[in-house]
């Protein structure tokens, strides 16, 4: 009773305001709509047979054929080994940034995060101009004639190449939150260097460590491109193999059911990861920081750390230098004579393809910006029935491979009134409800460091809910509504998983192209292709970063905030 007493109190609280209470509804509404109807279509599916009829015989297929066991085994042991080697080395390289007088931080923190704004399978690229049977590795060095670079071990290169880099950014945060004086104070009081990493240093690093491991398992479960690229037939993998009964045999209900079972695991390691961050949380109050004399480190593990960084970053130019040279080279592997045809080719023939991606990418970038800050706002500022639930419902599309999404809006927008198939609007909602997690999470994180009685004043003076969002609250969140901006527009761009199951033959994306490119042997296109979005996503990144620094009211405004 005492429940439905608070609901129904909150409920007239949120009527007094009826605009942003029919906002809410219509936010309600879309993430139902947009979110769990095509989750939920393709659970309904996955219990059906081809004419529609209920039945398990999806599932006992799974269970009855080992080739389809072998691809969820597959994508398990890939994901937990990308995770313990991506976050390995992501934590070497936020310790070796953090603890260590490293020169060229900027530099080294930049190409980094390269692999990020990047197509996911840039990397796969890669890996075959480097190691496939024409490699200039492979080939080209050593002359190997019967080496493979398909399979396991090239999934997982491909792999920890592109998500180490995320549990760096992750663990760089936490590492940085660490205050160093208390490495110095337990190396003060008599503790080797080594004691005080692993007693000091490493515990309160764990959440975080946790985190980026959990993290990485879900990028690598989610991942389609690289496994694509190079896993190939003899190493199946859940999330292709749900593709290929779906564009291959034909067979929607058994994808249906292979994007259920991959959604198992992802959802169980996105609920673990979202316990770790909100119960197991370490922090280090220790007042204002001082600055640490780096003794953690010695001389000697000094240079090590600085080694490693610098090899890390090494493969990183090799592998986008090695992209660039591919698509400035006339037939890789064999000739390797300079020519622009390549870039020519991709301008002419893909300047729809990347008109295309640019259109949709600039539709889905504001919107879902604006409207992560709005689901934040909500989140935080408003009290409704439900509201725990549509925060959780927002933030799903995190966790949900991008595979099971793809499947999910085929079934759900394939029939009247909701037929959008085939057309701009499906490509602009999947980005939009897949990618504002990240926007909604830095406003959440920002608004609940802003004192609420700059609010509350406003509306003392006559402003409504609205008024008051867009005048005061959406200025002070500015820099992470920017950051929501920056990461819809890189994943509108570079993301594929979903895509690939909704681009028509009137709207295509450049990241399909390239795989279309690769998947026909023409890797100079490819590469060509690759240069060019990636040119696009940084020029995209300075012209938002130009604006983000032109907003210092907002910064201004929140750091009045802090004092009051």
């Amino acid at each position: 009773m005492s429940y439905i007493r608070r609901a129904k109190r909150e409920l007239q609280l949120l009527w007094r305001d009826p605009l942003l209470a029919f906002l809410v509804g219509i936010v309600a509404f879309a993430l139902i709509l947009f979110v769990l109807f095509p989750l939920i279509s393709v659970l309904i599916r996955s219990f059906q047979t081809q004419e529609g009829a209920f039945s398990l015989v999806n599932y006992r297929r799974f269970f009855t054929f080992r080739y389809l066991r072998s691809a969820l085994s597959n994508s398990l042991f890939v994901g937990i080994a990308t995770g313990v080697a991506g976050v390995a080395i992501g934590y070497i390289a936020a310790f070796t940034i953090t603890r260590t007088a490293i020169p060229g931080k900027k530099v080294l923190h930049i190409l980094f995060i390269l692999p990020i704004i990047s197509p996911p399978f840039t990397s796969s690229l890669a890996i075959l101009m480097l190691f496939g049977a024409n490699g200039l590795i492979t080939k080209g060095l050593l002359g190997l004639k019967n080496f493979s670079i398909y399979g396991f071990k090239g999934v997982l290169l491909s792999q920890i190449f592109t998500f180490a880099p995320v549990a760096y950014l992750t663990l760089r945060g936490v590492l940085e939150s660490l205050n160093p004086t208390l490495e110095d104070a337990a190396m003060n009081v008599g503790a080797s260097r080594w004691q005080t990493f692993w007693k000091v240093t490493f515990p309160l690093s764990l959440p975080g460590i946790a985190s980026a491991f959990l993290v990485v398992l879900i990028e690598s479960l989610a991942d389609f491109g690289n496994p694509l690229v190079l896993a190939g037939s003899r190493f199946p993998m859940l999330s292709i193999q749900a593709y290929l009964e779906i564009t291959g045999s034909f067979n929607l209900p058994l994808g249906a059911a292979l994007a259920v079972v991959l959604l198992i695991p992802s959802i169980t390691a996105f609920a673990i990861q979202r316990y770790y961050l909100e119960k197991r949380q370490y922090t280090t109050i220790t007042g204002k920081p001082v600055a640490s004399s780096s003794k953690l480190v010695s001389r000697g593990a000094r240079k090590c750390l600085q080694t490693f960084v610098a090899l890390f970053a090494l493969f990183v130019l090799l592998f986008y230098g090695t992209i660039f040279l591919g698509a400035m080279t006339r037939v890789w592997g064999y000739d390797f004579s300079l020519t622009a045809r390549h870039f020519a080719y991709a301008l002419s023939v893909g300047f729809d393809t990347i008109k295309d991606t640019l259109v949709i990418a600039a539709l889905a970038t504001p919107i879902s910006g604006l409207l992560g800050m709005l689901i934040a706002f909500m989140v935080v500022r408003l009290s409704f029935p439900g509201k725990g639930t549509l925060e959780f419902v927002s933030i799903l599309n995190f966790a949900v491979p991008g595979t099971v999404v793809g499947i999910g809006y085929i079934l759900a927008f394939n029939k009247p009134p909701l037929l959008l198939i085939g057309t701009l609007v499906i490509l602009v909602l999947n980005f939009i409800f897949r990618y504002i997690p990240v926007g909604i999470q830095s406003g959440v994180a920002v608004l609940r460091q802003i004192d609420p009685t700059i609010e509350e004043a406003a509306q003392n003076l006559g402003a409504d809910g609205m008024t008051t969002f867009r005048k005061i609250t959406l200025p002070l969140i500015a820099p992470a509504f920017f950051s929501g901006l920056v990461f819809a527009f890189v994943r509108a761009m570079t993301a594929i998983s979903a895509a690939i199951f909704l681009v028509s033959a009137r709207w295509n994306l450049l990241t399909v192209q390239i795989l279309n490119e690769v998947g026909s042997g023409r890797l100079g296109v490819a590469a060509a292709f690759s240069v060019i979005l990636v040119a696009i996503v940084l020029v995209a990144m300075v012209i938002i970063s130009r604006l983000v620094s032109g907003r210092a009211g907002g910064m201004k405004a929140l750091e009045i905030s802090k004092e009051l």
